[in-house]
């Protein structure tokens, strides 16, 4: 551990906090030259591995992620000039899908209209890997495509259960003032706790950190955060 680390470590006492202090003391601790992002990383009591115990699902964050979102779109003809419309990065079809099979992947998220999903699921290998497969349940394959982009342009993250159980979501960046972070962070908490599936049964919530890219983690009070969405 470097002495800037130590140093950022040394503001924070070994015991959970509540949202708004660890959120303040997440800001403290920030000690890179970069703007470092802030993420929540979550630990459920599910088996991911039971298709009634998955835990996935998407939330707009209200002040966005900070970062740029460079959106594409699967569409033809009206849902084409739709999510033109909207601001989507890149639109188009057969051409596009092309473009990425062989290997062009330069964005962040992907969108597909339903009636284009015979082709895009083709392209399953290349995307699924990266997490940029389309997908109905996190509002990725719709007709409603300008929608979904200005979601997404808001601050729409995916959140998502993975085999240990952990969920990892951005919050915002360290440059954000505290309030923001704070709605940012409640909002994921929110909606990751309502995503409890009926079938998890004794805790769900195990634990939950926040913290910035390079700097400690801060443990957040589970017991507290349960009883506000029980």
């Amino acid at each position: 551990m470097g002495k800037k680390m130590k140093a950022a470590a040394a503001k924070i006492e070994p015991r959970v906090y509540g949202l708004k202090e660890a959120v303040g003391l997440v800001k403290q601790a920030v000690y890179a030259k970069f703007d470092e992002s802030v993420d929540l990383a979550l630990r459920l009591g599910v088996d991911p591995k039971r298709a009634d115990q998955m835990v996935r699902g998407t939330s707009v964050l209200p002040h966005g992620t900070g970062k740029k979102v460079r959106v594409l779109v699967f569409a033809k003809g009206e849902k084409e000039q739709e999510a033109r419309a909207a601001g989507a990065d890149y639109v188009g079809a057969d051409e596009l899908m092309e473009k990425v099979k062989g290997g062009w992947m330069e964005f962040d998220q992907a969108i597909a209209t339903p009636d284009l999903m015979g082709a895009v699921g083709k392209l399953g290998k290349v995307l699924g890997p990266r997490g940029l497969m389309p997908n109905p349940k996190t509002g990725t394959v719709t007709f409603e495509v300008g929608k979904a982009v200005s979601e997404i342009r808001k601050g729409r993250v995916e959140y998502k259960v993975e085999k240990a159980g952990i969920v990892q979501v951005p919050v915002g960046k360290a440059s954000f003032d505290e309030q923001r972070l704070y709605e940012n962070a409640h909002a994921i908490l929110e909606a990751v706790m309502k995503s409890r599936p009926a079938s998890c049964k004794g805790r769900y919530l195990k634990s939950a950190t926040i913290s910035s890219t390079m700097g400690p983690g801060v443990y957040l009070d589970t017991v507290a955060i349960t009883k506000q969405w029980s």
